[in-house]
């Protein structure tokens, strides 16, 4: 199993939800998803609401305090894939698997993926 480099996870709990943020709704936007879905996704994974999301990035909340008081999803083990060259089923459950969980559904969304598949719908 690859592992993340040296210090990847103390500088993931250092940076503020609101630094990236606005990075996932650039990217969604791009291609030509909505800021309404990005919200369903992050609160699928998180359990927070829109007004939640807005305070945490009004606070400058860390990714450290965004995860530690989140409500992760119980079927958050079904995300799987790579994501910044790692395998996200591999990682160690740590700060940097929440943290690619996050990533990869902003990338499935980014990339046109039904919104069932998204949040993992069982049908």
């Amino acid at each position: 199993m690859k592992k993340p480099p040296p210090g990847t996870e103390e500088r993931i709990a250092k940076m503020t939800f609101a630094s990236i943020y606005p990075l996932y709704v650039a990217k969604i936007e791009k291609k030509g998803r909505t800021k309404k879905e990005l919200h369903e996704v992050i609160e699928w994974l998180t359990g927070y609401d829109e007004k939640k999301l807005e305070s945490l990035v009004d606070d400058e909340i860390t990714f450290d305090v965004f995860f530690k008081e989140c409500r992760l999803n119980t079927n958050a083990h079904l995300i799987k894939g790579v994501i910044c060259g790692y395998r996200i089923e591999d990682m160690e459950d740590s700060l940097i698997k929440k943290s690619r969980y996050l990533d990869k559904l902003v990338d499935e969304l980014a990339k046109g993926k039904a919104m069932e598949k998204i949040l993992r719908v069982d049908k």
